[in-house]
């Protein structure tokens, strides 16, 4: 059954409440009043970003990463935020600070790892499979925040571990309801919650709340969004193309969620291996 607005509302009141979200970084903030200006200050906002170091490294080095295809390279995080955007570039901040926000650990660099990856699938899909009907830069963006209510959960909560064991291998339970059972709260609750305080965009936060949701994959009306429903089946297309390159980390979700994924995306099982071997040369490729 589809969650009320006074439901969803109260499920991230309680979220907020109990769970400690990791603060909104200082940068994501001047950005966001230099986006707001009539003339942004670029050299303002590279100067605050040439200071951390580790942020300009990852920065210039996903703005010179196959997804965006620009000719030639970029040195500096001027130049960066000049090919970019303001609006593309916070998203890219936003999800480098969000790895940084976690003590590193074996695990939680293999879900970072795997997050990156589906990420750059999502953004190459976007153009393959939708058209260009989603921005490659939105499901890009939304491949990196769409479960990162795990790490946080993994941090905050000592029995969710055995949960999302249980989440990932039950295939027809929904899986977040398999969490609010045990928890309560979800990981795609709590992940949505980040992104509303981190300022990424309210499309991006109600998919990253309902990507879990077989009933939001097969709405014929709005909202959610058509947009909110291709991110939602392009990341999990871009997972289980993951999935079975790696033939690691497999869940039970493709096979509650994939034949809804295809039917919106218009995509067939001879498609979906052809998109394999094509994916297979994304992954592969050197940044």
């Amino acid at each position: 059954m589809t969650d009320t607005p006074c439901s969803i509302e109260a499920q991230l009141e309680n979220s907020l409440r109990e769970i400690d979200i990791p603060p909104r970084p200082v940068i994501l903030d001047r950005i966001s009043a230099e986006m707001e200006k009539d003339e942004p200050d670029f050299n303002h906002l590279a100067h605050l970003i040439a200071a951390d170091v580790a942020l300009s490294a990852s920065l210039i080095k996903i703005t010179n990463s196959p997804f965006f295809g620009f000719r030639g390279r970029v040195h500096t995080p001027r130049e960066a935020l000049m090919l970019l955007g303001l609006n593309v570039a916070s998203k890219a901040i936003a999800g480098i600070a969000m790895r940084r926000a976690f003590p590193s650990s074996p695990q939680l660099e293999r879900f970072w790892d795997a997050s990156a990856l589906i990420a750059r699938l999502s953004g190459w899909l976007a153009q393959r499979v939708t058209d260009r009907r989603l921005r490659a830069d939105d499901a890009y963006t939304f491949g990196l925040f769409r479960d990162c209510g795990i790490p946080i959960l993994l941090s905050r909560r000592p029995c969710y571990f055995e949960v999302l064991i249980e989440a990932n291998h039950d295939d027809s339970r929904c899986f977040t309801a398999i969490e609010d059972l045990a928890l309560p709260t979800n990981h795609a609750i709590v992940g949505s919650l980040l992104a509303q305080s981190w300022w990424l965009t309210d499309e991006t936060s109600v998919s990253i709340r309902l990507h879990h949701d077989l009933a939001t994959l097969n709405a014929t009306t709005i909202p959610p969004s058509l947009n909110s429903r291709y991110m939602i089946a392009v990341a999990q297309l871009s997972e289980y193309l993951l999935q079975q390159h790696t033939q690691r980390s497999f869940t039970q979700e493709w096979v509650k969620l994939g034949p809804s994924c295809l039917r919106l995306l218009k995509l067939n099982d001879e498609d979906v291996a052809e998109l394999l071997t094509e994916a297979t040369l994304i992954l592969e490729a050197e940044d």
